[in-house]
């Protein structure tokens, strides 16, 4: 199929394009250039908007009012796949936040069957927790903590259909578990972790490749103690940043940015159920959660996630940073498809899936393509789902 995208900015790795056709074959880019001659089997008029390369979410608890914790199966995930690719998101990791042995088992097994089922968008599973440290738990609950023993770390890096990042505590680790886990394809990244500037050193040089949710429960950079934020700024792992005006300040977002490079940041909303609803309040693990101006607090105060979609995530980090549109996307796509080797996800390019979302000129969206296919509505993720 031939599509001819008009009146907009398309964004490539060779740069903004004003209009471009495009062929897709078997949910791929065979061919993108700019408008030649003849007529496209469709054109879409992007009426002065932007089309971006989809985004790509590392983290996503839950949408479309469903938590991963409370329905671990295929339906569950398509709900929350059709929630968030509304506004954007074209693959994303359901995400267990700490749970049982046994939920996390089931985790996995539900996101493979999605996998086979053909839901849009998923393509693997970030297993949150519960390896972490006590002191930075945030929200998770104190009774799910635990250590890593050798049954969990066999079910982790039994073979999977998708990707599985599995967020730790290198503290708490062994640096010869986090080998393993790496060695049999786990992407291991430090979260709610009070790790040492070396502690975190040593683990990234066991193969751990990622911060979670940068700076948010985990050891800050004190000038005589770089803490496992010190550790992040000075190494090459990938970091996740929760950019929703509540969780970092802007003055942090851009230090980051200045510090790491959007090469190397990327954008996670760490999404609650209620993002694709109107829900005021949602209940975690027998705590009534409550969305207040956005944001998700436990009525301690603590934060809970996140009520934050990507693009809304794209359009703060423009606001807070004074990036190009382009230079946001990378953020939101071609980092973290780096970071999970999606080698054919995050860019409009040949040989790259056809994923992509159309904004318009408020960067709001207005529609989401997964392998060439429009999704308008939920039928193809409820579809997939049976």
């Amino acid at each position: 199929m031939r599509i001819r995208l008009e009146n907009g900015r398309i964004v490539t790795p060779q740069g903004v394009l004003d209009g471009a056709d495009v062929t897709v074959a078997s949910g791929t880019i065979v061919t993108l250039a700019p408008v030649g001659g003849g007529k496209p089997d469709r054109a879409i008029d992007l009426d002065g908007g932007w089309l971006l390369p989809g985004f790509i979410d590392t983290q996503v608890n839950g949408g479309g009012g469903v938590l991963f914790n409370d329905q671990v199966d295929v339906e569950a995930i398509a709900a929350i796949g059709a929630a968030h690719a509304h506004f954007g998101t074209t693959a994303f990791l359901p995400t267990l936040i700490s749970d049982t042995p046994d939920q996390i088992a089931a985790a996995l097994a539900a996101v493979d069957a999605a996998i086979d089922h053909g839901v849009p968008g998923v393509v693997g599973i970030h297993v949150e927790g519960p390896f972490i440290n006590e002191v930075k738990r945030g929200i998770h609950e104190a009774r799910r903590i635990r250590r890593l023993d050798a049954d969990t770390l066999a079910l982790l890096t039994a073979p999977r259909r998708g990707r599985v990042m599995l967020t730790l505590a290198p503290e708490l680790c062994d640096e010869a578990d986090i080998r393993t886990l790496v060695e049999h394809g786990v992407i291991a990244s430090a979260g709610h972790t009070n790790a040492t500037y070396d502690e975190a050193q040593r683990a990234i040089a066991a193969g751990l490749s990622g911060f979670t949710h940068l700076f948010n429960a985990m050891s800050p950079l004190h000038h005589r103690n770089p803490g496992a934020v010190g550790a992040a700024f000075d190494s090459n792992a990938y970091c996740g940043m929760i950019v929703d005006d509540a969780h970092l300040h802007p003055a942090v977002v851009r230090l980051a940015v200045r510090a790491k490079g959007i090469e190397r940041l990327m954008l996670v909303t760490d999404a609650m159920p209620s993002v694709g609803t109107d829900d005021s309040e949602f209940m975690l693990q027998g705590k009534r959660i409550m969305v207040r101006d956005g944001v998700c607090l436990f009525e301690d105060g603590t934060l809970a996630g996140t009520h934050l979609d990507m693009a809304s995530a794209l359009r703060n980090t423009i606001a807070e940073t004074g990036l190009e549109v382009a230079e946001a996307a990378v953020m939101a796509s071609a980092t973290p498809a780096r970071f999970l080797s999606l080698e054919h996800h995050g860019e409009l390019a040949p040989g790259k899936r056809a994923d992509w979302v159309w904004l318009d000129d408020k960067l709001q969206p207005r529609g989401t393509w997964i392998g060439g296919e429009p999704l308008s509505d939920t039928e193809e993720f409820a579809r997939a789902a049976q």
